[in-house]
């Protein structure tokens, strides 16, 4: 090894963390995507060959090869206390007098600082010398989980501090949790692939910072504010802060998120307006948040003041009041989505809630109706978790009926009598047989899908005739299809039919990644089809490709890679493959020019589309700014670069003014293109 590799190795690392602290702390950032990525693969090749230049800061060591096999308990350096809760300002104004009662009549009342409570999980860091060393859960407060390797994986925290004197130890609290758009972007993920729903982004970071594969944790994506600061000796360089907003100004300088909505508050009166402004412009944040964390701003007063034996008098949460209503469960039902599994779903007694009318509840799996103690008939509180899901929060058991019984899972599938089964380490049962009508109807239903082969008109109606008439037993069966079979099922005439038989044939012409994404693996989303099939252009090639090689694909990970790897050892999938490649689909990709790979103009650039074009569907406009390297999400936020503007537009058109977002007319985008 040679002194310029050792000070190329310093450089990268230095660049990659000021990109890093541009994009996920100061929300600006100064380097395109794949620069970013050219330079980390860069360091990541140098570190592989001289792996005496690994250091645990270095932006390659954000996620661990080996998962580990349990989490240590570990005492906290300082205890983390609980907030006292007061739910209106009434009790807030009671907890004001409660603490003025500790110091002289005469002293002036003291500035607040208001800071949104962030639904989600805390963390406490440990710095040695400005490096990362340690991470770990509340737990209860006096001592918690070790998830070191976890939290590394959030790039919200910094895994050196920035800063050219570091204190010998520095201790970091904050909340990690889960974006809204990323939670929505995961359920809909696994609705496409028949897993369960996860409830809430806060249970979902939570569960997440539990996984035990760090691999697994970096795939969820998840964020990360800091809001206290502890440094161990008096004097430090920066000096110690002496108020809570000082410190929330030096965490920022020292690479860490903390929330902008954060505000000083001299009096009672600003501290209400504040929490009242919030309750209302809360459901445009791009998180959850339950309330609103009120702190005395003087470090001084709070160390006067101290704690009593659950909290500090310093602090308190104001929260706000959740949206729930009770209501009566009338029966629980159990659906059977595409893999088999079972899901179970409380039918209600209609009630409005947070302004829409529920009917119906997610009781997730049969652990969650063992945790409710849920009886059918039960009384029982619903809320919206994370304002979107309907969920069961608590029954209330003495308003139960007599002679009522818990309900339990069915030992056999509730459509095709199967037995099911429940997989050890998992939460959810399944019915094990291929062949069941529910899993066909399921993986029928998403071969059409607009993201998938999008074969208009086939859908849940039709796919039911189709399977409950034995006239498709795969979606391969569906490319023999005659006008004759069609027209023998009720409400399809002859046009209808033609109708259903030209899309189906025009599906022939969709691309290798739409297809990979129609067969219906487990965890292959359109996003990530899409990846594999860049990598391997063919389907001889994916179904004979080794763990290792699909996991070797750039956001790619191991549970990603082992599923696609099952799916095609099963003998009957390769049989479906073949009938398939028989019916004249696209299991290739099509090899670009070195022309077509250079004329790339939106490479790195993100694109939300809104309202009506003039002349391209929303689809068409999307897949010529993929062709284009540019991407394409489905919210707006401050990564978005620029927002093509129709007729009609909706809220997205507001948010993104409010971010200062480029607005593009389906016009000025094709100029682009051009």
């Amino acid at each position: 090894m040679t002194p310029e590799i050792n000070q190329r190795v310093q450089e990268l690392r230095q660049l990659l963390q000021k990109a890093s602290y541009a994009y996920y702390v100061l929300d600006n950032p100064t380097m395109e995507d794949p620069v970013y990525d050219q330079l980390y693969r860069e360091l990541q090749d140098l570190e592989t060959q001289y792996p005496e230049l690994i250091a645990p800061d270095s932006p390659t060591q954000r996620v661990g090869e080996k998962p580990a096999s349990h989490f240590s308990s570990v005492r906290h350096n300082i205890p983390l206390y609980s907030l006292e809760n007061a739910f209106n300002i009434e009790e807030f104004a009671k907890w004001q007098e409660r603490w003025q009662r500790h110091l002289p009549q005469d002293f002036p009342l003291p500035i607040y600082v208001c800071e949104l409570k962030i639904d989600g999980s805390a963390l406490a860091l440990t710095y040695q010398n400005g490096i990362l060393v340690r991470g770990v859960t509340r737990g209860d407060g006096v001592t918690g989980e070790d998830i070191t390797q976890n939290v590394r994986t959030i790039r919200s925290i910094p895994l050196r501090l920035n800063t050219d004197n570091p204190q010998p130890i520095v201790e970091v609290r904050g909340e990690a949790f889960l974006p809204i758009e990323v939670f929505e972007q995961i359920n809909q993920e696994r609705a496409k692939t028949g897993e369960q729903l996860l409830a809430n982004p806060r249970n979902a970071a939570a569960g997440a910072l539990r996984q035990l594969d760090s691999r697994l944790v970096a795939q969820r994506r998840l964020d990360f504010f800091a809001y206290t600061l502890h440094f161990t000796t008096e004097k430090s360089n920066p000096p110690t802060p002496h108020s809570q907003w000082e410190s929330l100004k030096l965490l920022q300088k020292l690479g860490f998120r903390v929330n902008p909505n954060r505000q000083l508050c001299p009096s009672l009166e600003d501290v209400r307006n504040y929490y009242n402004n919030w309750d209302k412009e809360r459901r445009n944040l791009p998180y959850m948040t339950d309330g609103v964390v009120v702190k005395l701003n003087s470090i001084e007063l709070q160390e006067k003041l101290g704690f009593t034996q659950k909290f500090p008098r310093w602090a308190i949460a104001l929260k706000y009041p959740a949206a729930e209503a009770p209501t009566l469960v009338l029966d629980i039902t159990v659906q059977v989505g595409r893999t088999g599994a079972l899901t179970p779903v409380a039918e209600l007694k209609p009630v409005q809630l947070a302004g829409t009318t529920v009917s119906r509840a997610t009781l997730h799996n049969s652990d969650r109706i063992r945790e409710l103690d849920l009886h059918i008939g039960d009384t029982v509180i619903i809320r919206k978790a994370g304002e979107i899901i309907p969920e069961v929060v608590r029954v209330l058991p003495q308003l139960r009926p007599g002679n009522t019984q818990p309900f339990q899972m069915p030992a056999h599938c509730p459509v095709c009598n199967s037995p099911v089964k429940r997989e050890a380490g998992e939460a959810v049962t399944r019915c094990i047989n291929s062949s069941c009508p529910a899993i066909l109807k399921g993986s029928l239903i998403h071969w059409a899908s607009r993201d998938a082969l999008d074969i208009n008109g086939l859908g849940e109606k039709l796919v039911e005739q189709l399977v409950d008439r034995d006239l498709v037993k795969s979606v391969a069966d569906l490319y023999s299809l005659t006008p004759e079979k069609l027209t023998a099922l009720e409400r399809m005439g002859k046009k209808s039919a033609e109708k259903i038989l030209t899309a189906i044939a025009q599906s022939q012409n969709q691309p290798w990644s739409r297809v990979l994404y129609g067969l219906g693996i487990r965890h292959i989303g359109s996003v990530n089809a899409q990846t594999i099939t860049q990598n391997f252009t063919t389907v001889e090639q994916l179904s004979k490709a080794k763990i290792t090689e699909i996991e070797g694909i750039y956001g790619i990970g191991s549970e990603i890679a082992q599923s696609v790897w099952d799916w095609f050892q099963v003998e009957g999938n390769q049989t479906l493959i073949q009938r398939l490649r028989e019916a004249g689909l696209q299991l290739a990709g099509e090899v670009k020019t070195t022309t077509e790979s250079a004329h790339q103009p939106l490479t790195g650039k993100t694109f939300v589309i809104t309202g009506t074009l003039p002349t391209l569907k929303r689809d068409e406009a999307k897949e010529l700014i993929q062709k284009a390297g540019g991407k394409v999400t489905n919210s707006v936020s401050a990564k978005t670069d620029y927002l093509v503007v129709g007729e009609d537009p909706g809220s997205k058109l507001a948010k993104a003014e409010a971010l200062g977002i480029t607005q593009l007319s389906e016009e000025t985008l094709l100029a682009l293109i051009a």
